[in-house]
C-alpha cells in the first residue's frame, strides 16, 4: 500500500510538472467576476512554478507560488463595472481568459422551481416564455449553469460554460435565476452574472456538509457510496459535487428557491435553513452576503399522496427570514399552480428576489420588498382582531374583498370557514359556529389562492395556533421533478 502511494504520487507531481495553468470551469471566457472588490483566483499550474497574472483593467501584475502539487490561489483588485477585459496567466507558458465583464456575481440555487428553465418542463411551460426569449439578447447578462454532479466527498471543479443572453442561452437557463438577472441589469445598468447551482427533488440536507448538519441527527451522512440512497436528496452529496467548488468565488450574494423537498420534514426547515447560510457564509469567508429566498407557492400535494402538511413548511419559511440575518423571503401566494408543483408564474418569482436585492441590498429609495406578516392576535367575545408587522400602508384586497381563506376554531381545535374583513391594518373574523375562537388561519392549506395584500405584496399564509397537524405525512418514494 505504501509503495502505491508513493507511485501514484509521483504520477501526481509528473503531471503537474507539465501542465500549464488551467483554472476551474467557472473561471472561463465570458465570466463575469465582481466588481470593485479583491476577487479571488486559484487554479493550478507546474508544480513550485511562479505564476505571474495580468488583468486587462487596470494592467497590474501578481505573483503567486504554486505549491509542490500545483495548485495556487491569488487575490486580484477589481475596477468599477465594465468591460470586456483579459487576463494572463504565466507559469513559463501562457494561457489567457477573454471576454470579461466586471459586475456583480450572484449565486443561485435550489431544487426544481429553481431549475426550470425558461423552456419550461414538458407539459409544464413557463409564463410569457416565448415572448421573453425572443427579447433575451443582453451581451452584459452572463449566464452559468452547474451540471448535475453528486459526489461522497468534495470535488475541486465543476461543468458547464458562459454563455451571453440570448434566445439560444436563456432557452435553457433557469426561468427564476434569468427574471431576477433581467431585472437587476434592467434597473442597475451593470454587468451581472448569474451562476446556477440547481437539482429537482433535491433536499436542503444535500445542500449542506456533515458539519452544518450536526445539530440535525436524522440527516443520515454517507460515507460510503452505497449510503447515497438518492443522487439528489442524501446528505452532503449536491454540496460536494456542486457547490463546493465554488466556494470562494466573490459574490455579490445568493438567492434560494427550495423547500418542497422538506415538507414532509418541516419541523426542522427554519433551524436547518439557518444552519444552512451561517455554513455558507462561514465557508465564503466573505461575511454575511445578501441571501433571498422563495417561500414555497401553493399546490395541492395530495396529488402526489402527500398529506397537508405545506403551509407548516411555508410557516418554517417565514420564521427563517427572521431568524437570518441580511435575508429576505418573496412571498409566492398569489403564484403558485394548483395541479402543478411547478408554478408558470417565474417572472413573479424572479422580480421578487430582484426586489429585495434592489432594496435591502442596492439601497434603492422608494421601494418595498418585504411581505407583511403576522404579529398577535386579541379576542372580542366571538370576534378576532389580527394585528400585522411591516403594514404601514394597511390591508388590501380585492374591492370589496371577501375572502374564503379565513377561518377560525374554538377550544375543540375544528376550524370552521369565517366572515372575515379589513379595517386599516387589521384584519377581522367571526362564524357563527365558534361563540369562543380561540385560533385563526389564513390560506393555511397546500393549495389556496392568496387574497390579502398590503403595499402590493401578498401576505404569507399563516396561524395563530401552535397545534400539530392532526396526522404525520408518510415517507414520499415517487420521484415528482425531472
Amino acid at each position: 500500500m505504501k509503495r502505491l502511494s508513493i507511485i501514484l504520487m509521483a504520477a501526481l507531481l509528473a503531471t503537474a510538472a507539465d501542465a500549464k495553468v488551467t483554472l476551474p470551469k467557472m473561471f472561463g471566457n465570458g465570466m463575469v467576476m465582481q466588481r470593485e472588490s479583491d476577487a479571488n483566483l486559484w487554479g493550478s499550474a507546474k508544480a513550485n512554478s511562479i505564476v505571474k497574472i495580468t488583468t486587462s483593467w487596470n494592467n497590474k501584475k501578481y505573483s503567486v507560488k504554486a505549491d509542490a502539487y500545483g495548485k495556487w490561489k491569488a487575490m486580484v483588485k477589481t475596477t468599477e463595472a465594465g468591460g470586456p477585459y483579459t487576463i494572463t496567466f504565466n507559469d513559463g507558458e501562457k494561457t489567457s481568459l477573454s471576454n470579461i465583464l466586471l459586475g456583480d456575481l450572484w449565486l443561485c440555487a435550489g431544487q426544481s422551481n429553481m431549475e426550470m428553465p425558461m423552456k419550461g418542463f414538458k407539459n409544464q411551460p413557463v409564463g410569457n416564455a416565448v415572448e421573453d426569449i425572443l427579447h433575451s439578447t443582453d451581451s452584459q447578462l452572463r449566464l452559468f449553469t452547474v451540471k448535475r454532479n453528486s459526489q461522497l466527498h468534495p470535488v475541486d471543479t465543476v461543468s458547464g460554460s458562459w454563455y451571453m443572453a440570448n434566445p439560444a442561452s436563456v432557452r435553457e437557463f433557469s426561468a427564476t435565476a434569468y427574471h431576477f438577472g433581467k431585472e437587476l441589469r434592467r434597473e442597475l445598468n451593470v454587468p451581472v452574472g448569474l451562476i446556477v447551482a440547481s437539482w429537482g427533488g433535491s433536499s436542503c440536507e444535500s445542500w449542506m456538509t456533515a458539519d452544518m448538519l450536526a445539530a440535525f441527527p436524522e440527516a443520515k451522512i454517507p460515507h460510503k457510496k452505497e449510503d447515497i440512497w438518492s443522487p439528489n436528496r442524501t446528505a452532503t452529496v449536491l454540496y460536494n459535487g456542486m457547490l463546493h467548488p465554488l466556494i470562494g468565488m466573490t459574490i455579490k450574494g445568493a438567492i434560494w428557491y427550495q423547500g418542497e423537498d422538506n415538507v414532509v420534514r418541516y419541523k426542522t426547515y427554519a433551524d436547518m435553513m439557518s444552519a444552512m447560510v451561517n455554513g455558507w457564509r462561514n465557508e465564503w469567508n466573505q461575511g454575511a452576503f445578501p441571501f433571498y429566498f422563495c417561500q414555497i407557492a401553493p399546490y395541492d400535494y395530495s396529488l402526489i399522496g402527500w398529506k397537508e402538511l405545506s403551509p407548516y413548511l411555508r410557516e418554517q419559511q417565514s420564521k427563517a427570514e427572521l431568524m437570518i440575518p441580511n435575508c429576505g423571503m418573496a412571498v409566492l401566494m398569489d403564484a403558485g399552480l394548483e395541479f402543478g408543483i411547478h408554478p408558470r408564474k417565474k417572472q413573479i418569482a424572479g422580480m421578487r428576489l430582484a426586489l429585495l436585492a434592489l432594496d435591502n441590498t442596492y439601497k434603492m429609495e422608494g421601494l418595498v420588498s418585504k411581505s407583511a406578516y403576522y404579529k398577535e392576535m386579541k379576542i372580542h367575545n366571538d370576534t378576532c382582531e389580527v394585528f400585522f408587522n411591516r403594514a404601514d400602508m394597511w390591508l388590501s384586497g380585492e374591492q370589496g374583498w371577501k375572502s374564503d381563506l379565513v377561518e377560525i376554531a374554538g377550544e375543540d381545535h375544528v376550524f370552521h370557514p369565517a366572515k372575515a374583513w379589513i379595517f386599516h391594518s387589521r384584519l377581522y373574523a367571526k362564524s357563527d359556529k365558534v361563540k369562543k375562537p380561540v385560533a385563526l388561519r389564513y390560506a393555511f392549506h397546500d393549495w389556496a389562492q392568496g387574497d390579502l395584500f398590503c403595499d402590493g405584496l401578498p401576505v404569507s399564509s399563516f396561524r395563530t395556533d401552535n397545534w400539530a397537524p392532526a396526522d404525520s405525512n408518510k415517507k414520499m418514494t415517487k420521484d415528482y421533478n425531472n
